[in-house]
């Protein structure tokens, strides 16, 4: 390209006018302004909770040995992270529902995709998946446990149940409800059917399935925490089990919060990751 060209071509390229300019920062500042606004909510909110657990047993407006100050409890938690209890715990609650969720996955995205894609697939599983899906995965867990036994096969399977459905099911709607128009499009352009599933009808989806996904995060430790209450040596529901019942209440409690901070986390990381594969929507 001459230089001639170069010059040509920035001076006649389309550039906003500075009206455009203005309302484009302002929105960007405005939208800035909200998210402050909803984080600063949302900080106070956590901050009040906070404040209300420390005062309210100092005041002995409940019983401060069955919910004992925050600072307390908070106390014992370090304590637990310091001498390595807390990490050996969390880190045996992380591979079960990890490695349940994991599986999940890997099965009910391509199951879900056949269902959806495939009638015959579809009219052969869905009375039998049906029949599965009304049936809670806690109401279960004794079998899981006098098939599999107490060792971790069962806590994971259990897992493994919980987070299958919701990720099957937003599969099937995801794979199912793609626009028709794209569908037309890749039979005109002669797209082969697995090309056409693989480059328009999944990415289509993933937003849809990264819902169930996310349902699934928050089954994988909420079933988790229940099955380790019942059956285990080591893990965060086995601990608030634990100190229960030996009256270790601010190690319980610490415990809880150690459940609900990973439950946050784990959603939180979802979103982040969920964006990442659907930024192409956003352009």
């Amino acid at each position: 390209m001459s230089p001639s060209a170069g010059l040509i071509e920035e001076r006649t390229e389309a550039r906003p006018n500075p009206r455009q300019e203005e309302l484009a920062h302002a929105k960007g500042v405005s939208q800035r302004r909200r998210q402050a606004v909803t984080v600063g909510r949302g900080v106070a909110g956590v901050v009040t909770l906070a404040v209300l657990w420390e005062v309210a047993p100092r005041l002995e407006l409940v019983d401060p040995y069955f919910l004992p100050p925050l600072h307390t409890v908070m106390e014992e938690w370090w304590s637990m992270a310091t001498s390595g209890e807390l990490l050996r715990h969390l880190k045996a609650s992380l591979v079960r529902s990890g490695v349940g969720f994991l599986l999940a996955i890997a099965v009910a995205i391509p199951l879900g995709a056949a269902i959806a894609w495939y009638r015959p697939t579809r009219e052969l599983l869905t009375p039998v998946l049906e029949l599965f899906r009304n049936t809670a995965a806690l109401a279960i867990l004794p079998v899981f446990t006098l098939i599999l036994g107490i060792g971790e096969t069962s806590k994971i399977s259990i897992v493994l149940y919980a987070c299958f459905f919701p990720v099957l099911l937003s599969t099937i709607t995801g794979v199912a409800n793609v626009d028709p128009q794209l569908l037309r499009s890749a039979k005109v352009l002669g797209l082969s059917p697995i090309t056409t599933f693989r480059k328009i009808v999944f990415p289509a989806a993933v937003p849809t399935i990264f819902t169930g996904i996310r349902i699934s995060g928050a089954a994988a430790i909420l079933v988790l925490i229940a099955a380790e209450m019942i059956g285990a040596n080591a893990g965060l529901g086995f601990l608030i089990s634990y100190s229960q019942f030996n009256f270790l209440i601010p190690k319980m409690y610490a415990a809880i919060i150690t459940t609900s901070v990973l439950g946050l986390a784990v959603n939180y990381g979802l979103v982040a990751l969920e964006r990442r594969f659907s930024r192409w929507r956003a352009a």
